[in-house]
């Protein structure tokens, strides 16, 4: 008889299939991280405030977004083997403008944002030490000597202990202000009560919905993760980093129906309306719950601040060493690139001058319209990506996908002609 045992030489051309485990997630969570900011946080509790639970729905339509939007970026870093910038580059040098246009202008004022909101917290839990300004620019200077000097591995974990006390602040809100489940439940019904679909729009679009969704790919690269074989365990580290975000959400919408829908509070927009819910909470629960408040607060500001930091950064040194290799040396990390250093810079230094100005009125303008224009498209070529030949087709989209980016797609462009509508022209 024939013996027909085949030999398993360990050439196969497919790579290893990774077990998706619990022990492996970290990119997920530092992108969603990343992407939730104070001013996300106010406009959730803001839409519970007017509109109690009736748009809960809409927070979890939005968490599934994100899920697709971030699984695509993922799958096509591991199915090509190439950087989102990349792809980008192929469908024609109009990319490349947008994006260094994006980069230039919006990391110029998302720096003074990004430590403007870090210091809110730090100056309410000790005041009478700096003022806000001084605050300001020392997160900045720590947020730039953090990624400077760590690498992937090392951001990753302190991004993991922010996220576990953003969690935990947040869960403890929700559950201390007595949510009614019933009401809760009855909220995931697609209800659109009168004047609610601009809010409607912002809880499926807005929250975790920024540039740091397309930085996704480089973390996952950097933790180490290069071809299909990590693709069920991208898709798990995908999945519980949403979900998580979820649960923020639903917390802070939670915070919102409960503590401000029934008594009529109203907070300010932007980052400062954080620092009215904590005067709200100690009012109600006293002195050691806002200040608790104010830690997750920190939590949510400083994750974002350093994770644009660092995310950015390696999607600009991708960007750069595309054009100069010589950048970046063989045998150079990105994250230990001119360019990436360079970026760092250029979010830190240029921005602290607008703390001190007020942020001049054309920078304002071009930044909002290029920063609405950024996640349209961000879905629309990845649909375009995932669908041709540059992707191949053992992982090229299936109907589900397709629904979702078009849906997306969709979505970020109602979005953007009202940002630029609202825009002080």
């Amino acid at each position: 008889m024939t013996d027909t045992t085949q030999i398993d030489t360990g050439e196969s051309d497919e790579p290893l299939s990774r077990k998706a485990s619990w022990r492996s997630i970290g990119p997920g969570i530092v992108v969603a991280a990343t992407g939730v900011g104070a001013g996300d946080l106010v406009a959730t509790l803001i839409a519970g405030s007017k509109f109690g639970y009736t748009l809960l729905w809409a927070a979890v339509i939005g968490c599934l977004v994100k899920i697709s939007l971030a699984e695509a970026v993922g799958r096509w870093h591991l199915a090509t083997g190439r950087t989102l910038f990349d792809g980008w580059r192929s469908l024609g040098s109009w990319t490349t403008v947008y994006f260094v246009g994006y980069v230039a202008v919006w990391g110029f004022v998302y720096g003074a944002a990004a430590m403007s909101s870090s210091a809110l917290p730090l100056a309410a839990l000790f005041p009478d030490t700096m003022d806000l300004k001084a605050w300001a620019v020392l997160c900045g200077l720590v947020g730039l000597v953090f990624v400077w000097f760590n690498r992937y591995a090392v951001f990753e974990k302190v991004m993991t202990v922010l996220v576990g006390v953003m969690f935990l602040v947040t869960v403890y809100l929700a559950i201390r202000v007595t949510p009614h489940l019933g009401e809760a439940v009855a909220g995931l019904a697609p209800v659109l009560p009168d004047g609610s679909m601009i809010y409607t729009l912002g809880l499926i679009g807005g929250v975790g919905g920024t540039i740091t969704l397309a930085a996704y790919g480089y973390w996952i690269n950097a933790k180490g993760w290069t071809d299909t074989g990590w693709m069920k365990v991208m898709r798990l580290d995908n999945r519980v980093a949403y979900v998580t975000t979820g649960i923020f959400v639903v917390a802070m919408l939670f915070v919102g129906a409960e503590l401000l829908h029934s008594s009529g509070a109203a907070l300010a927009k932007g980052d400062k309306g954080l620092l009215d819910l904590s005067g709200i909470l100690e009012d109600r629960y006293g002195t050691a719950t806002a200040k608790l408040f104010l830690v997750g607060f920190f939590a949510t500001s400083f994750t974002s601040l350093i994770g644009v930091w660092h995310g950015v950064s390696l999607m600009f040194a991708d960007f750069m060493t595309k054009y100069r290799p010589s950048l970046a040396p063989a045998g150079t990390s990105r994250e230990k690139s001119l360019p990436f250093r360079a970026y760092l810079l250029w979010l830190t230094f240029p921005p602290i001058s607008l703390l001190f100005l007020d942020q001049p009125f054309g920078l304002v303008i071009v930044y909002g319209v290029i920063g609405a224009f950024f996640m349209p498209f961000l879905a629309l070529t990845l649909l375009w990506l995932l669908n041709s030949s540059r992707t191949p087709s053992d992982w090229r989209n299936g109907l589900l996908s397709n629904v979702m980016l078009a849906a997306a797609g969709l979505l970020f462009v109602v979005l953007c002609v009202q940002q630029v509508r609202e825009l002080p022209w």
